[in-house]
């Protein structure tokens, strides 16, 4: 595999100067909360992040697009980066209120139990890959302790990434015909709005922002109040899960408001070439458009049979109480926000049953729709495994000269096209599950006997699918070894592994092991 590493140098610096952007854009935000304390932070990461990019791009230099496998490691390699890089104002706002070398005006905070964990580069760096990856576990101890500068730039790289770093930079940036197709594919996208992707992107982008709008008037019309309503709004519609309170939704103890986070997790849910032709007044494709269909079945399904489960368990006092907690905790798992209106577990103390736990896990896995901000294997995936096989199976029992073909959905393949995607859907499933398995060891061995074995999993599939909730492991007290493995877990999740598989192989060879 011969790679052009000027082009791979390149892609990665034009995508870091974008990144750049993000954290000067977050200067005005600190300025207007009265956080001044928070602006050099912020000026600095800029100011790195640019200068970095820059002299990428200026190093390697140089016509040309990027191939497959050249996306793929830009793709990996900028999104490890970009975790790495977007802990500096964790780290610098952490440092700036502890050292407090600033004047009165600065108004800096003093130091509590929840920022000062981001003194540690690791804490910092796991903030970071989680909100960018749409994650949205944390090592925040009490969220309300952060100052409104950290609770903007978590919210603002779960925003980010919910759509992604180099969708982003192709909006921004790309010209026709410049490669951007390929850098687009590579991160776990492929819809197409307009024949041309830049279009395309541009298209989101709109869809986007005006799909962020109406969350969060619609949770300003339900009671919300406005910092939380702009913060949730971009975490939701993300898919994110990021909070301002340490108890998420839950902490408004308002059923108005957990009824009217539902919508706003499907809808992050439903692929935006669905939104686009629905705002184009095509409402058939809410039921045609296979994936969509199951994101409703699947929610549904998963949904009653989770308040059966606690029901059987006498898990709340009211059956209305049930049925909310076990709409929300699907939706969430399963659209991989990451809200939480209830304790599923307390690290080694039991909460919910195995049974709940493990089937809101399989929601996690699965994930919703390709193409929208999901992450976990998606649904159309799924759709191939369960077809393809009993296809494969069928296959067996049919004469040599028999040509079959398989429907999914509206899509008629060949044997050639399906033998191609059920073998793609298949290889990506046997990683993700060696991903999980690799996560949970790790986790058992760093943890205590004590927990519980559906909790191990529960978390590990959390960070995988890049969902957010937890069964009470994940926090600041978790060991540096758990922490760490959680991160690759959310790099690979949020990338679908075969990046990663590509990036490791291209290491391997260039260290000459195959030999």
């Amino acid at each position: 595999m011969r790679l052009q590493s000027r082009v791979i140098g390149r892609d990665i610096g034009r995508i870091l100067q974008v990144i750049s952007l993000m954290s000067a854009v977050s200067i005005p935000v600190a300025i207007v909360n009265y956080e001044f304390f928070a602006v050099p932070a912020f000026a600095v990461t800029a100011i790195l992040i640019a200068g970095i990019g820059i002299t990428m791009v200026r190093r390697y230099s140089g016509k040309g697009g990027a191939g497959k496998a050249e996306a793929m490691l830009t793709a990996a390699i900028a999104w490890f980066m970009v975790g790495v890089l977007g802990g500096l104002p964790f780290l610098l706002i952490a440092w700036t209120i502890s050292l407090d070398p600033l004047p009165a005006w600065a108004t800096t905070p003093p130091m509590d139990g929840t920022t000062v964990i981001f003194l540690n580069p690791l804490d910092a760096f796991f903030e970071s890959m989680s909100g960018f990856t749409g994650t949205g576990l944390t090592v925040a101890a009490v969220e309300e302790e952060l100052p409104r500068s950290l609770h903007w730039w978590r919210s603002f790289t779960e925003w980010i990434g919910g759509v992604g770093v180099i969708v982003l930079t192709v909006a921004i940036l790309a010209r026709p015909g410049s490669g951007s197709l390929t850098l687009f594919e590579s991160e776990a996208r492929s819809e197409k709005i307009h024949p041309s992707v830049v279009n395309t992107v541009t298209e989101i982008w709109k869809i986007y922002l005006g799909l962020t709008l109406a969350s969060i008037t619609l949770f300003l019309a339900v009671g919300m109040p406005l910092w939380g309503a702009i913060n949730h709004g971009m975490t939701g519609i993300a898919t994110g899960g990021f909070s301002v309170h340490a108890d998420s939704i839950g902490y408004y103890d308002s059923p108005l408001i957990e009824y009217a986070v539902v919508p706003v997790m499907v809808a992050g849910s439903i692929a935006f070439p669905i939104h686009y032709l629905i705002i184009k007044g095509e409402i058939q494709n809410f039921y045609r458009d296979i994936q969509t269909r199951w994101v409703f079945l699947w929610f549904g399904i998963g949904s009653l049979l989770l308040t059966v489960i606690l029901a059987l368990n006498d898990q709340y006092e009211t059956f209305e109480e049930t049925f909310r907690i076990a709409l929300f905790q699907f939706v969430s798992a399963t659209s991989n926000t990451g809200f939480g209106t209830a304790a599923i577990g307390g690290g080694t103390e039991r909460v919910w049953t195995a049974g709940a736990t493990l089937l809101t896990c399989l929601g996690m896995l699965t994930g919703a729709a390709a193409g929208s901000t999901v992450s976990g294997l998606k649904l159309i995936r799924v759709i191939t495994l369960v077809k393809g096989t009993a296809w494969q199976i069928g296959n067996v029992l049919q004469p040599t000269a028999a040509v079959r073909r398989l429907q999914i959905g509206q899509r008629n393949l060949s044997e050639n096209q399906a033998q191609r995607e059920y073998t793609e859907a298949t290889v990506v499933f046997i990683l993700w599950i060696a991903g999980l398995a690799i996560g949970v060891a790790v986790l058992l061995r760093t943890l205590s006997s004590a927990y519980p074995l559906e909790y191990v999993i529960f978390d590990v599939m959390s960070a995988q699918s890049n969902v957010g909730l937890s069964a009470g492991i994940t926090g600041p007290d978790l060991p540096d070894t758990g922490k760490a493995v959680l991160i690759l877990n959310m790099w690979i999740g949020r990338l679908e592994i075969i990046p990663i598989a590509v990036l490791v192989g291209a290491v391997l060879q260039r260290l000459d092991l195959y030999n």
